[in-house]
């Protein structure tokens, strides 16, 4: 199977330290004034797409977002997605490997969430912290790159609280509903393909399957077979738009060994057979 382009924290010799792990730059000047319009394609790295001000729209593993003033855009390693900002949007793109900020747990809990709305005057302190990471990363100057890390954790652990401060009181009551449910999207994440039964989801989760599917109807109101086929869904439509493999090798890639009942659970939940989706959508 060919693969659709995977991109990469560019290396550069400017900064030796970082190359490759960590960058950040200004809308502005990745624009230059012009529309800026990725195509499809994914990431080996985390990315994190701060809009002070601007319009467009973002696509986040197929399901389409408007970009607008004071938004705040977060991806995982592998996601897909594409990207149209309008000229003159003002904003930062951060980019860094999964190896460069050491608090997973802290990544884990930003990442169940793709775009966080601010409202006017509450992402200032963000804003200070961007600003200060763009002058190291450009300046270099002695220890800019733990002064860079710091500000890293500080601007995650403020996203976070602004973020929850946004949520309703019900939702932010309890910790602990949340950690399962993102454990749960994990879980997903890296075995869709081999287990599709949410008495195993719930078993590695320490929990009976009533009590998955009451955090999943209280958070989410779904049920974890819905969920369950979303991932399915969302994994087939990367391959099919990621790769060139025919829907029988998708089928089988995806744990199918009757690829004919692959593509009618596909056609139920998307209205389209594999190859029409592919088609219709590239």
């Amino acid at each position: 199977m060919g693969t659709i382009p995977v991109r990469f924290i560019q290396d550069t010799t400017k900064e030796p330290l970082l190359s490759g792990s960590f960058a950040i730059r200004t809308i502005e000047s990745l624009s230059e004034g012009k529309d800026m319009v990725e195509n499809l394609h994914r990431h080996d790295f985390f990315y994190v797409l701060v809009i002070k001000s601007g319009t467009g729209s973002h696509e986040i593993d197929f399901i389409p977002y408007h970009v607008t003033n004071n938004s705040i855009f977060f991806m995982k390693p592998g996601q897909v997605h594409r990207l149209t900002l309008k000229a003159g949007s003002t904003g930062y793109l951060l980019q860094f490997k999964n190896g460069f900020f050491p608090s997973q747990e802290l990544l884990r809990k930003l990442s169940h969430k793709k775009i966080c709305t601010l409202a006017d005057g509450n992402g200032d302190r963000l804003i200070v912290l961007l600003e200060d990471m763009v002058r190291e990363f450009t300046e270099e100057r002695e220890g800019y790159r733990e002064v860079i890390k710091a500000n890293l954790s500080i601007f995650f652990i403020e996203l976070l609280r602004l973020r929850r401060n946004n949520e309703s009181k019900t939702a932010a009551a309890s910790e602990y509903p949340q950690e399962k449910l993102d454990n749960f999207f994990e879980m997903l994440d890296t075995g869709i393909t081999q287990f599709k039964q949410v008495t195993h989801y719930a078993d590695a989760l320490n929990l009976s399957t009533y009590q998955l599917g009451a955090i999943t109807r209280s958070l989410l109101d779904k049920t974890p077979s819905d969920i369950i086929s979303e991932h399915i869904i969302l994994e087939a439509k990367r391959q099919l738009l990621a790769t060139s493999g025919q829907v029988n090798q998708i089928a089988y890639y995806l744990g199918y060994d009757d690829p004919s009942y692959f593509i009618r659970f596909f056609k139920k939940h998307t209205g389209h057979s594999p190859e029409s989706f592919r088609i219709i959508s590239k």
